[in-house]
């Protein structure tokens, strides 16, 4: 049950079958369960944002009231706010003022604070409120301009200036896109972007119109590089061409898309299946189009080659060789979480087990493992596909992300009911990772119990084998950034001097660091007590656990990854 209607009743605003009611309309149609309670007549809109202003004791706001300013805007991108259901209000020092129809999504509001830097204070706003202005502000890239240029109209302030219309907008149609988006140079050049692509390892293709260019990019190893500048009369044929290849609608060009694309290539005499997640986005000179390339060969699935230390694979092979409890993996967007799970489940996947995951989207299929795609509209998500999981005899269940109470909730009283439950969350270290579940609303003594292994991880780039070279740093630097005396005295250092392999970055492929937590008897007293993350760090580093700093310092040791990266990526 919904923890808002839960509250509502308790708050006798509703009552258990105005709720079971409203819950049966949003599955059936989807749909937050705030607006389906109003649309439902049970509730006024003001009522639900007063009950959470005062539940949560944050201050409530009319977002009509406001005008916020284009700048505030563009700190949240429009697929991150539709996502979230958040605006920015405002910006105070190093605080971003946050409107919300649900404080408590705390997940929301750190993922906010990773992408834009600043410090989130939430305000809470209607539903409706906020999705009208969210219309406003992201519907049209043109709708502040517009704004102005019509008040200027309106207090006689727009003067014949001279202006030159400098380029119309063409007015293409279906037949016209299709016909250009056929044409060989437009075919071979795609092709061309695709393979090279895969040549080249990259995870990412970015291509991306601007003003007066038109450029394509590949992320490589984490980092972007600039690859090609199409000439900007193929722009459109171009961004059709992919657009039809992923059977998207090539006239829609307001709104963003989502596809794939399945093809078979001949990659140096070598037939190849390969995989493209396609996601295209309008922006304010064209179509972006981003696709990740879903490579299985690339899929490494051998734990022992991810760049786990011996005792912390140990620790993390026990764990997820337990007949029930939860294990979880933790770390930002990007840094190979997918990858720990899948190699995890490989491992565990036996004719015996019944493995189950849920995931948004599912990245790569695996024989024997019962892979369900999540469909937020229809009100499939994780907490519904946990639910019907239950129901199906699982031996091991995969939820792509603990997100909310709902889910965290039910993948605690499985874990507890004799499965085994892996997941993912968005923490900075394993230590707080205990703190986040109890500050989602899970009670001490069900982390205490459940949990039994907490993994926090990072992706660093290795130094690459073909350029490098040893380098002398002083003593004192590698003091700085945790190295003991002893070690600052003996360590080789490596970096890489660029080369044709590395694309002359000196750096080639990407290795795991992790920092690996087995709770203990001692560590679950302290959970029970109420301890914060600082004591949880102190005792697992005093029972052995190797932390992410220290994992990317063996490795600088080893002459795997260089300081740069190992610096960027951890805190001492």
């Amino acid at each position: 049950m919904s923890k808002l209607g839960e509250l509502l009743v308790q708050a006798k605003l509703i009552s258990k079958e105005q709720l079971q009611e409203a819950i049966s309309v949003q599955n059936e149609h989807g749909g937050r369960l705030g607006y389906t309670l109003i649309k439902l007549g049970y509730c006024k809109e003001d009522e639900i944002t007063q009950f959470l202003s005062q539940q949560y004791g944050v201050p409530a706001i009319n977002l009509n009231a406001f005008q916020i300013e284009g700048d505030i805007i563009k700190l949240i991108p429009a697929d991150v706010a539709q996502k979230y259901q958040v605006l920015p209000i405002s910006r105070q020092g190093a605080t971003l003022t946050l409107a919300m129809t649900d404080p408590s999504n705390v997940f929301a509001m750190d993922d906010i604070k990773f992408m834009t830097g600043y410090n989130i204070e939430p305000v809470v706003t209607s539903e409706i409120a906020l999705r009208d202005s969210i219309n406003k502000y992201y519907g049209s890239t043109t709708a502040l301009e517009l704004k102005k240029v019509m008040d200027d109209i309106e207090t006689e302030e727009v003067e014949d200036a001279g202006l030159e219309v400098i380029e119309e907008a063409e007015d293409l149609d279906i037949n016209t896109l299709e016909s250009s988006s056929e044409e060989a140079p437009v075919v071979k050049l795609v092709n061309i972007v695709l393979t090279d692509a895969v040549r080249k390892g990259a995870s990412d293709i970015h291509i991306e119109p601007y003003e007066k260019e038109f450029r394509v990019r590949y992320r490589i190893d984490g980092i972007l590089h600039e690859q090609m500048t199409p000439p900007m009369r193929m722009r459109d044929a171009i961004i059709s061409r992919v657009k039809i290849m992923s059977k998207l609608d090539i006239s829609e060009k307001r709104l963003p898309q989502d596809g794939r694309i399945k093809l078979k290539m001949n990659l140096d005499g070598r037939r190849k299946e390969l995989d493209y997640r396609v996601s295209v986005l309008p922006t304010l000179f064209g179509e972006k189009i981003v696709m990740r390339l879903l490579d299985s060969d690339k899929l490494m699935l051998d734990m022992t080659k991810l760049g786990f230390e011996r005792e912390s694979l140990d620790k993390f092979t026990r764990a997820i060789n337990r007949p029930w409890g939860m294990v979880l993996v933790t770390g930002p967007t990007g840094s190979g979480k997918t990858n720990t799970l899948y190699s995890a489940i490989q491992q565990l996947n036996k004719p015996t087990t019944n493995i189950m995951t849920a995931e948004d989207p599912v990245e790569f299929n695996m024989a024997g493992i019962n892979q369900v795609q999540m469909k937020e509209q229809i009100g499939l998500n994780f907490a519904a596909a946990l639910r019907s999981f239950l129901r199906q005899d699982p031996n091991i269940i995969l939820v792509g992300e603990i997100r909310d109470f709902e889910t965290a909730e039910i993948a605690i009283k499985a874990s507890l009911t004799g499965h085994l439950v892996l997941s993912t969350l968005h923490t900075n270290d394993a230590p707080s990772t205990i703190n986040r579940l109890m500050n989602m609303g899970i009670e001490p003594f069900l982390v205490a119990t459940s949990v039994h292994l907490i993994c926090a991880q990072r992706l660093v780039r290795r130094v690459c084998k073909d350029c490098k070279a040893p380098v002398s740093l002083p003593a004192k630097a590698l003091l700085d950034i945790g190295f003991t005396e002893e070690e600052s005295a003996n360590a080789t250092i490596y970096e890489g001097n660029g080369c044709p392999t590395c694309n002359q970055t000196g750096c080639k492929g990407r290795v795991g660091l992790y920092e690996v937590m087995e709770m203990s008897d001692a560590l679950r007293e302290l959970v029970l007590t109420g301890a914060n993350a600082v004591e949880l760090r102190e005792q697992s580093i005093e029972e052995g656990m190797i932390s992410l700093r220290r994992s990317g310092l063996m490795k600088i040791m080893e002459g795997v990854t260089n300081i740069e990266e190992v610096v960027k990526e951890t805190v001492l």
